[in-house]
């Protein structure tokens, strides 16, 4: 158990409410605030984020921060494609069991290292991802389940929140930023004007709410659905991840 303390001013108290039975109990005689929380062990971050709210860069950082494997959607799909992954071996569920621990074994155990490609305002085709077909989905969602199951590591995908829902060491993070602002960084990534990247922005959003509600039944995301909402409008990846970090125990 975690317990934190916090010296109120000199003044009367009233002992008798705690309306929300949240812990905490209030001492008159020493004029302290105590709470009470339960430690909890953190062995996977799991980060959903909207195009281009700097999600995956986020999420390398954090990686780095807790000395956490990284692994996202595209690293799952290029390490399917140099195991040479056979289109009817992934179409059967059986068969994907040992296609999954080749991607496995050819993800590595290595951490954020290369995780974060192109520059800065780098920004993934999320109109590939999303329209990829359902059994390399489907070889993605295991992928991460059984990547979350050797722990320690940080996953970044659109539904992984959803996919590993359930985890009591798991730490679930939506990163998300306004249209405008989201709009200009994909601008900037593809070297296309406002009108072409805010067309690529309803896209990839639009993909995503029907990728949700076709594998997760979810008919509206809400922040509820996660421990952490981040808005990257004028937060640094550095300072998002260091919130992330924290909230994961570091």
């Amino acid at each position: 158990m975690l317990t934190t303390r916090r010296p109120e001013r000199e003044r009367g108290v009233d002992t008798a409410h705690d309306p929300l039975g949240n812990g905490i109990s209030i001492t008159v005689s020493t004029l302290e605030v105590t709470t009470t929380m339960p430690a909890r062990v953190t062995r996977v971050v799991a980060i959903s984020r909207a195009i281009g709210s700097e999600g995956e860069r986020i999420g390398a950082l954090v990686s780095d921060r807790l000395g956490f494997r990284y692994v996202d959607e595209e690293i799952i799909t290029t390490a399917a494609e140099k195991q040479g992954v056979d289109p009817f071996m992934i179409a059967d569920a059986e068969r994907r069991k040992s296609v999954i621990q080749r991607v496995l074994e050819g993800l590595g155990q290595s951490g954020a290292a290369g995780a974060t490609p192109g520059g800065p305002t780098w920004v993934p085709d999320d109109s590939s991802e999303l329209a990829q077909s359902h059994d390399l989905r489907a070889l993605i969602r295991e992928t991460i389940h059984e990547t979350a199951a050797r722990g320690h590591v940080v996953i970044v995908a659109h539904a992984a929140a959803f996919a590993l829902a359930g985890r009591d060491d798991l730490v679930r993070v939506f990163v998300t930023a306004p249209a405008e602002i989201r709009t200009q960084r994909i601008a900037e990534a593809r070297g296309a004007d406002a009108a072409q990247a805010a067309r690529e922005l309803k896209r990839s959003d639009e993909a995503r709410a029907a990728y949700l509600k076709t594998f997760y039944g979810v008919e509206r995301e809400l922040p509820t659905h996660y421990d952490l909402v981040l808005n990257t409008e004028t937060l640094e990846p550095d300072v998002a991840a260091e919130i992330v970090a924290r909230a994961a125990g570091a």
